[in-house]
């Protein structure tokens, strides 16, 4: 199978390659940070023509759009730069992708929900509440509209150690700021399913495999406050906890509205078989990654 993932330089772009090089013949795109494989391209998904000449040229069989502005407050301040990216590149690669038939996978977020409810399924409406949201929904759409075979994976928070040019996580806010012998502010009131980035992976892969298509949640099973997973960070990394200050959201100040987002992954398991791993399996399999890495 011929792979293209629409960037390749983020954490999930970058563990999806890891994992499906394997197997596939596995092309890449960048912006901004090349890596190590091979087949890389440079792309800026939001110059159509660049766009559609690429993926003409490759021909992919299946194409994985990882790429999207994600810091949520600059979507809310930079607008119009954020639809640039985040819907226009995307209609970008739809037009690309008819041309030679490509089945799209198509990486979203928990963001496109309100968190009115106690649980979304799949084939709940989108009630975005913020523009980051609002972007991510639309690019949705374009893709169930494009006539073509599709998935779209939504996603919640991912952690997972990175690379040096790749943003960070929760986690590794936690795990940096307190080995710098900083306080840490963690919010009380923003609830998540953080998802363990290996799990995201073998699941996309085994959705690939399996054929499959439509909107699926690859999320943990955990659903938990910024806080407490903080805390629990510090717990198994040996941290001091007390350097983990509470803080409302409220007392940020922040533009974007954030949603409290239960999502459930009974479909994903359903189809898969896998047991995705809560975050103190998670963050124990980290810091066994790391104790290897210490002790090479």
């Amino acid at each position: 199978m011929k792979i293209l993932i629409i960037g390749g330089s983020g954490i999930i772009g970058y563990n999806l390659i890891q994992y499906l090089i394997k197997r596939n013949n596995v092309h890449y795109t960048f912006l901004q940070n090349s890596i190590s494989e091979p087949n890389g391209h440079y792309l800026d998904i939001t110059n159509k023509t660049s766009t559609i000449k690429l993926i003409k040229k490759i021909r992919p069989d299946v194409i994985i759009h990882t790429a999207a502005l994600t810091n949520v407050e600059r979507c809310e301040k930079e607008k119009e730069f954020t639809y640039s990216i985040n819907v226009e590149g995307t209609k970008n690669i739809v037009e690309g992708a008819k041309l030679v038939k490509s089945k799209i996978v198509y990486v979203s977020t928990s963001a496109v929900f309100s968190g009115d409810k106690d649980e979304y399924f799949e084939d709940d409406k989108v009630d975005p509440i913020s523009n980051y949201g609002l972007t991510k929904a639309e690019a949705e759409k374009i893709v169930k509209n494009s006539g073509l075979k599709y998935m779209i994976l939504r996603t919640d928070q991912p952690y997972y150690w990175n690379k040096k040019w790749q943003h960070t996580n929760s986690v590794l806010r936690v795990l940096d700021t307190l080995r710098s012998d900083k306080t840490f502010k963690e919010i009380t009131d923003w609830y998540n399913a953080p998802t363990y980035v290996p799990d995201f992976v073998e699941a996309t892969a085994r959705l690939l495999k399996l054929e499959e298509t439509g909107i699926f949640h690859i999320v943990g099973p955990d659903f938990v406050s910024r806080f407490d997973w903080a805390l629990l960070t510090c717990d198994i990394f040996g941290l001091d906890s007390k350097k983990i200050q509470k803080i409302d959201s409220n007392r940020l100040n922040l533009m974007a509205k954030r949603s409290n987002v239960k999502l459930n992954n009974r479909k994903i398991t359903e189809k898969t078989g896998i047991r995705f791993i809560g975050i103190q399996e998670g963050l124990n399999n980290m810091k066994k990654q790391e104790q290897r890495k210490n002790n090479v």
